[in-house]
């Protein structure tokens, strides 16, 4: 993939398209790799990155959300579940199995939450991961070293999945490109316009890099652009009521001895309502997440204070050892971009099933619903677009669709594990310049060679796009990331033939936004 040759298709284009999508995460490339897997002229627009907002900030987890299952949504649960199946099939390389550990320390949890879970291996059916059952003080020390001791009863295991997010993001950007797709990062939708009976028909743009601006048509414009929804609406009508009800949540990282398993820690319940989860991800920790109702979102938000202590004090009542701010190695916020309900009275309970709305002008919005359901409401979407826009009916065909990357056996290539079947590449870029092998930092495993691959075949424009999303420094160790940056700078500059001023500029920018990544004592 390469952003000048994916402009060149834009301006190139001579006819409408049959689709444009509004959005560059999991929900705007999924239904752009549904859409053109079908056969249909697909173009999709994102304002910054790939996955800059909410698809590279979850919990890594790809599962059924055993919290619903409370709720009494067993129809989500039984739609996540399915969708978790077919992750698995379809892009081993970065969905892997992991055991989730529910330690007890009251007499009635074990088989409470013992049953439930038993409900849940039933609703999974054949996409199950492995049955759930009750485990032993013993067992349970076994798997999770670092728990508490003083009151431990037991506790309850269940098997989900984990994934890296941004990393299956940026291959199904690529899955999408190779069904026939167009998409462009760094193209900011200005305005939408509309035909003589009032219908939209295309966008106004501009390119964030050149400040150009052109105008492309389409049978049918989506929105998929997550917590911003409300806003690219407003552009077909001022009026409109929103319909986004944005949640943050934030997580912190900290080195893997705080969770030295191979297990992950399930709090079900937390003082504010949600699940706690304590994950081993890419050799560390992550420990979240919260769910603080915010007034709107923004493209990079910061974690609150208050987010910090709750997860500090709710993992200190569960590890032996208690994690400080001095352990913190990096602190990330997401937003969620949960549809309103006036039934329900804060933003834990709202649910995460996805919402089609189709506005009087013809723009179809897709919200709501989650990483593991991207697929589904891909789907759907899709089934709406078509129909509206009188296109061809074709069968969707994403179910059994590999994912670009797919390998069946990708930890033999270790840290790169996530590249899948693109892995040998990046090898061979090492053995052609030897200079790309070394560590960018002795704390991470990233070397040269990952920030090359990322600016030659996956569209990698700024320093923060290679370090907080093609490679997950930022994420994992923020400190880490800041000393890495002058060397991808430098790295990057060769591949885009970019000057001393632009590298200069790349690392104060990473700077200004990795400070917020950095928690202060």
């Amino acid at each position: 993939m390469n952003r000048a040759a994916m402009y060149r298709r834009l301006q190139g284009h001579p006819q409408r398209w049959d689709m444009i999508v509004v959005g560059g995460g999991a929900t705007g490339v999924g239904t752009a790799i549904d859409a053109a897997s079908r056969g249909y002229d697909v173009l999709l627009l994102e304002q910054s990155d790939f996955g800059k907002g909410t698809s590279s900030r979850s919990t890594k987890l790809v599962h059924g959300g055993v919290r619903y299952l409370e709720q009494g949504n067993v129809s989500l649960v039984m739609e996540a579940l399915k969708e978790r199946g077919l992750l698995l099939r379809n892009a081993p390389h970065l969905v892997r199995e992991l055991g989730f550990v529910a330690p007890n320390y009251d007499w009635w949890e074990a088989p409470f939450y013992g049953l439930g879970l038993k409900l849940y291996d039933v609703l999974a059916g054949k996409y199950g991961f492995g049955a759930s059952r009750i485990l032993s003080r013993e067992e349970t020390l076994e798997r999770l070293p670092t728990i508490r001791t003083d009151g431990l009863r037991g506790g309850v295991i269940y098997f989900d999945g984990q994934f890296d997010d941004t990393r299956l993001l940026i291959n199904m950007v690529a899955t999408a490109f190779e069904q026939g797709a167009t998409l462009l990062n760094y193209v900011q939708v200005m305005n939408l316009t509309k035909d003589n009976d009032g219908f939209i028909n295309g966008v106004v743009t501009r390119d964030v890099e050149t400040g150009e601006e052109f105008q492309a048509q389409a049978k049918v414009v989506i929105n998929a652009t997550g917590a911003f929804s409300d806003a690219v609406r407003r552009l077909a009508d001022e009026s409109v009521a929103p319909m986004i009800a944005p949640s943050q949540g934030i997580h912190l990282v900290f080195d893997r001895s705080f969770v030295p398993g191979d297990s992950a820690i399930m709090v079900p319940h937390t003082s504010d309502g949600r699940v706690m989860f304590a994950i081993p991800w890419h050799g560390h920790a992550l420990v979240g997440t919260t769910d603080t109702p915010i007034a709107a979102a923004t493209l990079e938000p910061v974690a609150m204070e208050k987010e910090i202590e709750f997860i500090l004090g709710t993992a200190a009542q569960y590890l032996a050892k208690k994690p400080t701010r001095a352990d913190v190695l990096s602190v990330f916020a997401g937003i969620r971009p949960l549809v309103k309900s006036s039934a329900v009275g804060n933003t834990a309970a709202l649910s995460r099933d996805h919402t089609i709305h189709i506005e009087k002008s013809g723009l179809i919005t897709i919200a709501g619903g989650k990483w593991t359901t991207y697929r589904r409401m891909a789907e759907d979407c899709v089934n709406q677009a078509a129909m509206l826009a009188q296109l061809p009916d074709k069968p969707c065909i994403t179910g059994q669709l590999n994912i670009h990357g797919f390998h069946g056996d990708s930890g033999r290539f270790g840290h790169r594990y996530v590249y899948g079947s693109d892995a040998p590449a990046i090898e061979a870029l090492i053995a052609a310049d030897p200079q790309l092998a070394g560590p960018l930092h002795p704390a991470l495993p990233y070397t040269g060679a990952e920030v090359v691959w990322a600016v030659r075949f996956e569209m990698a424009r700024t320093v923060e796009d290679v370090l907080a999303r093609r490679i997950r420094a930022l994420f994992l160790d923020a400190r880490a990331a800041l000393a890495m940056a002058p060397r991808a700078a430098g790295l990057m500059a060769r591949e885009l033939n970019r000057d001393d001023a632009w590298q200069a500029g790349q690392v104060q920018a990473f700077e200004d936004i990795a400070r917020n990544y950095v928690l202060s004592g």
